[in-house]
């Protein structure tokens, strides 16, 4: 799909990347971020892949990313620098030197990265993986996504003009939800804006191109967030992969049977890792779908700001679900203290108004936690396999409950027959008896 990355300049023109004029309200420690934020393995893990230059760079990396950590009044100065993804990171502030360096390196890293896609793939996995995790700057997002999901040369690309052409029966459907999707964001404001235009395009282009699942609410969430980083053609081509190869086509089926599951595994894990917790929300009747089922199905797009967000999405890409059960049990580990003091409504509150919030200035403390957390792939699949059993069953009852209904429903029917027949013979009887006794009595 993509060509070689030519060597790029420290700071990148409008332009230089095929990602639109658009971007998440990001700012530049989003974009850049820090390099303590993955505890999963450390350069030297995979140095015997590693050549010394690039052994370098990391060291570069890590240190003009502790500069930036110290510096807390340069980040917050930094916040929202950036708008747009073609203008610079540069700061104002008296880190800006810091920062440059550090622009400089990491994008000479991630174009290396792209240039050499595949050997990284194979070879230097677990440092992709880490690098991943501590954030993928947004220039490099729109190509690192698709490389990602493979979706850089997928025959359904050359269907989607022909599908705008044709009607979807979800149309209205997806026409209503448009205007809720990021209602804040400048690129969807508005009835007529590009963003709601090119949304509503990639949303009844898949309604057609998977009727099963046809549109389901929450998934142009996923999709807004792949039209800020790239061209609609590719948003769609993304958003096909996700759904076939991340689970989301089955959590957005009808059914929604994987969001149940997905509920079961998880209720699991905070009943076995916050005992107290799960004994308090069900003490006040607080379902777990009523605070996590969004965390599912749009992968914290409805409960982070974006530029957290999109930092669990990079992860998601690489990793899968699994990265929303990490940081869901993060959540629920850092407000614990808080939440066992609180009753149904106010737990409600505190989910919709103080946690959204919690990381907007440190979202490495976050994907830090998230990677503490204690998640067991074995345990997990037993749970799968657990909760197939136990629908497995409840289908049977249902089942058999419906037989017995059928059954008891022909019983009906028969015994009216024979009542209406037994009428009809005692009927029958009288008249005979009437002409009996008629003919005895002339006799």
């Amino acid at each position: 799909g993509f060509g070689a990355v030519p060597d790029f300049p420290p700071f990148p023109g409008p332009g230089t990347m095929a990602s639109p004029a658009v971007s998440p309200d990001s700012s530049s420690h989003e974009a850049l971020s820090s390099v303590n934020s993955a505890p999963a393995c450390s350069p030297t893990s995979d140095s015997e892949n590693l050549s010394p230059d690039e052994l370098e760079l990391l060291a570069k990396l890590e240190e003009q990313n502790r500069l930036l950590e110290a510096d807390s009044k340069s980040m917050r100065s930094m916040n929202g620098s950036r708008r747009n993804s073609g203008s610079s990171l540069v700061s104002s502030s008296s880190a800006s030197s810091n920062l440059s360096h550090l622009e400089e390196d990491t994008w000479i890293l991630w174009g290396r990265i792209v240039n050499e896609w595949d050997e990284w793939r194979k070879k230097k996995e677990k440092l992709l993986k880490e690098l991943i995790r501590k954030g993928i700057p947004h220039h490099f997002r729109a190509i690192v996504w698709q490389l990602l999901c493979s979706a850089t040369d997928m025959p359904v690309k050359n269907q989607y003009s022909e599908l705008l052409k044709m009607s979807s029966p979800c149309e209205k459907l997806i026409r209503r939800d448009i205007a809720r999707t990021y209602p804040e964001h400048e690129f969807f404001k508005g009835q007529d804006s590009l963003g709601q235009e090119v949304l509503f395009n990639v949303m009844k282009a898949y309604s057609l191109v998977d009727r099963e699942v046809g549109y389901c609410q929450g998934s142009a969430f996923i999709v807004g967030l792949l039209l800020m980083q790239m061209p609609e053609e590719e948003a769609f081509c993304v958003f096909v992969r996700l759904m076939q190869e991340y689970r989301l086509r089955e959590l957005f089926k009808p059914s929604m049977a994987e969001l149940g599951l997905c509920i079961y595994q998880f209720e699991y894990m905070l009943q076995e890792q916050l005992p107290e917790l799960n004994i308090h929300f069900r003490s006040q009747s607080f379902l777990t779908s009523m605070y996590a089922s969004s965390w599912f199905l749009t992968l914290f797009l409805t409960t982070f700001p974006l530029p957290v967000a999109t930092r669990v999405f990079d992860i998601f890409m690489y990793e899968g679900l699994e990265i929303v059960f990490r940081v869901g049990m993060a959540l629920l580990q850092f407000n614990q203290a808080e939440l066992v003091q609180l009753d149904m409504e106010g737990m409600s509150q505190y989910f919709q108004k103080v946690i959204p919030h919690q990381f907007d200035s440190c979202p490495d403390k976050l994907i830090l936690r998230a990677f503490q957390v204690k998640y067991n792939p074995k345990k997990m699949k037993r749970l799968e396999k657990e909760y197939a059993a136990i629908k497995n069953k409840e289908m049977e009852e249902q089942i058999e409950i419906k037989r017995l209904r059928t059954e008891n429903r022909l019983l009906k029917q028969r015994i009216e027959t024979l009542e209406k027949e037994s009428a009809a013979l005692a009927d029958r009887l009288i008249q005979v008896a009437s002409k009996i006794a008629i003919f005895l009595f002339s006799a």
